[in-house]
């Protein structure tokens, strides 16, 4: 049992900061630059892609392992994974219209945009590759959205205090967003002495 939860602990630590998927692995960097204009809206974004990842990760783990491995039919799991994240998107966006339309509206077009975010198929198909059992699935979905949601939060407030500086004209925008996450990512390289000895 304790092996269990050292394992876990790992899946978690990896996850969300050695492995950070947008600043490591660069998967899902759409709504990642899109949404971090504002804390609340990338707050909102990160919610909604936790929610839809873990969720994702374990019904695609319940359906790899009870369905598509007894049927011999493991070669349609890439298929079966985006009609499983395609129909958890939609209904995210139904609850959130329903009862946060301000978060709805907020999130606008990147909201159904999680549909075609890589990094929730990416997290699927790795619980696949790394043989992960239905928890550890869960575990690594929820670990790898949560490090989403830190670093889209934290590039989202340093884009709220670098409109209020003086930056050259040609760094004005995206540039300037673009060498934030670039020195994001170099910053989380120091994670890896986490899991190290």
């Amino acid at each position: 049992m304790a092996s269990t939860w050292k394992e876990l602990l790992v899946i978690l630590i990896s996850s969300s900061l050695v492995s950070n998927v947008v600043l490591s692995q660069f998967l899902g960097l759409c709504p990642f630059l899109g949404v971090s204009k504002k804390v609340e809206t990338a707050a909102g974004m990160g919610t909604a892609v936790i929610f839809v990842i873990t969720l994702a990760s374990a019904v695609a783990g319940l359906i790899y392992q009870y369905i598509l491995v007894p049927l011999d039919i493991t070669y349609l799991q890439t298929i079966v994974f985006i009609l499983v994240i395609a129909a958890l998107v939609q209904f995210v966006e139904m609850v959130l219209k329903k009862f946060m339309p301000g978060l709805y509206v907020a999130l606008g077009v990147y909201l159904p945009l999680i549909t075609t975010n890589c990094a929730v198929l990416g997290v699927a198909l790795k619980n696949v590759q790394k043989q992960y059992g239905i928890l550890p699935s869960i575990v690594n979905g929820f670990a790898t959205a949560a490090g989403f949601t830190v670093a889209i939060v934290i590039l989202a407030g340093i884009r709220e205090k670098i409109e209020y500086n003086d930056v050259p004209q040609s760094f004005k925008g995206m540039p300037i967003v673009l060498v934030t996450a670039g020195l994001m990512a170099i910053v989380f390289c120091g994670f890896a002495g986490l899991l190290r000895g």
